[in-house]
């Protein structure tokens, strides 16, 4: 764990200072899966925060096998500012942001080591690579689908998304996009399990498709049936076309289809929040 004292360089200028690592997680009932997240990183961290929004599963007795910094909110704000309240408690000089479905392979762990001591970056892009029902998704636009997640702390912050939030550098706060144009990006993926079986992607669906609509809803984009089949049908074929999807087989359709049913069910969602919102109005 970092102490106080890791930071003070020693006297002797022959000595280098290593850099330190803080990594964060945030969860909510994540005790299946939050054990493996954190021993994949337990020799690559220096200091490990989770930020806990009252999970009632054991979550919080499993994070503090491994860490001491945990800590537990008494409200859901969104996942940009669960995420910005980690980063904000992180000490290291960087950050690995994980999410408790993700893992660290040792390859992965030893390149992160070496830019740290090397890089002179303000953040790194992290391949991601999508398992479901232990199956990995190679095509359809899931791999290896880029994110920012090796930052310098001084330069990071998250976006106050309540969902799609994402972790961006201050030198481009005004254009987070330009930063997968600028910032280098690693080799070694992210191995992300996320659905260990077709009920998870569907409840996991279910759940992005309303935060998705609230936010639509929030920039005045408008929803409907119509609408909502148009852009289902350009995911499906996005995903299972133009991304050859079709390369993964049965595997392929899968994630060609929930692609689908997620962009058809946040227009339609969308559509009945702004009726809701008009019979709410006409009942005062």
């Amino acid at each position: 764990m970092i102490q106080d004292s890791d930071f003070n360089v020693a006297n002797d200028t022959s000595v280098k200072k290593r850099p330190l690592l803080s990594v964060v997680v945030i969860t909510y009932n994540e005790a299946t899966r939050l054990a493996k997240c954190l021993n994949s990183i337990q020799t690559l961290a220096d200091e490990i925060v989770i930020v806990d929004s009252g999970s009632q599963d054991g979550t919080v007795d499993i994070a503090r096998r491994f860490t001491d910094r945990v800590i537990v909110t008494d409200n859901w704000p969104g996942y940009g500012p669960q995420k910005q309240r980690a980063l904000a408690a992180a000490h290291g000089q960087w950050v690995l942001s994980l999410d408790a479905d993700e893992q660290i392979s040792p390859a992965l762990a030893m390149e992160i080591r070496a830019v740290m001591e090397t890089g002179t970056a303000d953040g790194y892009f992290l391949p991601r690579l999508t398992t479901i029902c232990g199956k990995p998704v190679r095509h359809g636009g899931w791999f290896p689908d880029y994110v920012l997640r090796l930052v310098q702390r001084k330069h990071a912050f998250f976006t106050d998304d309540v969902v799609h939030e994402r972790l961006c550098v201050r030198s481009d706060r005004s254009d987070p996009l330009r930063l997968e144009k600028v910032l280098p990006r690693l080799r070694e993926p992210i191995l992300h399990v996320s659905y260990a079986s077709l009920d998870q992607l569907l409840e996991k669906m279910n759940r992005y498709t309303t935060l998705g609509a609230e936010k639509l809803k929030q920039r005045g984009v408008k929803g409907g049936v119509f609408r909502g089949l148009y852009k289902g049908l350009a995911a499906f074929l996005r995903s299972f076309v133009f991304k050859r999807g079709f390369l993964d087989g049965g595997l392929g359709v899968i994630v060609a289809l929930s692609s689908a049913e997620s962009a058809y069910y946040k227009y339609v969602k969308l559509a009945y929040l702004y009726r809701d919102t008009e019979n709410e109005k006409n009942t005062e």
